[in-house]
């Protein structure tokens, strides 16, 4: 596919850069003889729009990549509904408002599967936005995120800039959350499957029964189908961003107890809820666009554990997160 937007030389802010997917967008980036910007909370709130004013206008990029939001788990969304759509909110509107107002090229903002409909149709399309009822226990980011990409395309109607969206899918990798009272679920079930190790247990319980099925990519893949997507998409409509493959929660919990190292057997507490059955996005038009994944599962955990490990990021919770989201 021809290039449409060349990174050479060009001035990139990484909005959200220590996060999982803004460091490994960073990392990326690094291959793109291009200028990476990044700015931590002390430099610019992203939440205080005078401050992204100023520093856009100081910094003058071409083009930016908008990774920073407020995320957490299903506990953690439904415990600050409010904290999670008031600072999403903001952020995007502030980032992409001044983006606009300082001539920015390309901007490219990262959404998230959780804004399709509870019960879309698997594959999930793009056209199935919209479509339906959202899930409740995260619908407060989801709003925000189906904010984000409709302002992205409104500006992209009226002013006729070249913003584009990207919705990924459960992402994993270096930098995950494996804190139990707002993790996802990956890295919820390796901190589960290590405790378990380490203490002896006899067995680990999971939320549900195991049975729905959940796509997982690793944030280094993520990070370079938002590169290919800034060089070499431009239109109105979002692209989801997945694996195309899809596992059960049982399955996902037996290959990390294998990675961990953990022989006990696995539980199920089904007076949990399961959640929705099945969550696969459509990658048929990224790979139409000449993209698919690379990093397999088994082999991305592994490294995900690995650098956990070594990170010595061990966060102490008494609360077990759900494992079926």
């Amino acid at each position: 596919m021809s290039q449409l937007y060349s990174l050479k030389g060009r001035r990139v802010f990484v909005a959200g850069h220590r996060g999982m997917v803004g460091s490994a967008v960073c990392r990326r980036l690094q291959s793109e003889d291009c200028e990476i910007v990044t700015a931590g909370r002390e430099q610019v709130d992203l939440r205080d729009q005078a401050q992204v004013r100023a520093f856009l206008a100081d910094v003058r990029p071409q083009a930016v990549v908008l990774a920073a939001a407020k995320v957490g788990g299903i506990v953690a969304n439904d415990s600050y509904p409010a904290d999670f759509l008031y600072e999403n909110l903001v952020i995007e509107t502030n980032v992409i408002e001044a983006a606009f107002r300082n001539d920015v090229e390309k901007l490219l903002f990262l959404g998230s599967s959780c804004i399709y409909p509870k019960f879309a149709p698997q594959p999930i399309p793009e056209s199935a936005l919209l479509t339906g009822p959202l899930e409740p226990t995260n619908e407060w980011y989801a709003i925000a995120k189906i904010a984000g990409l409709k302002l992205c395309e409104a500006y992209r109607k009226q002013y006729g800039v070249d913003y584009i969206s990207a919705m990924p899918t459960n992402l994993y990798g270096p930098g995950d959350n494996f804190d139990l009272t707002s993790s996802h679920v990956l890295p919820a079930l390796i901190r589960k499957a290590h405790k378990a190790k380490e203490q002896g247990e006899s067995g680990m319980v999971i939320w549900g029964t195991g049975s729905p099925l959940r796509e997982f990519l690793h944030a280094d893949d993520c990070a370079d189908a938002l590169v290919f997507l800034l060089k070499h998409y431009s239109d109105a409509e979002h692209v989801n961003i997945g694996s195309g493959e899809d596992i059960t929660i049982a399955d996902l919990a037996r290959l990390v107890m294998e990675i961990v190292g953990f022989e006990g057997e696995l539980e199920f507490d089904t007076s949990k809820p399961d959640g929705t059955p099945r969550k696969l996005m459509s990658d048929e038009k990224l790979k139409s666009l000449g993209w698919k994944s690379s990093i397999r599962l088994q082999q991305g955990i592994a490294d995900v554990y690995d650098w956990w490990l070594e990170s010595g990021t061990y966060i102490t919770s008494s609360i077990d997160p759900p494992t079926s989201l």
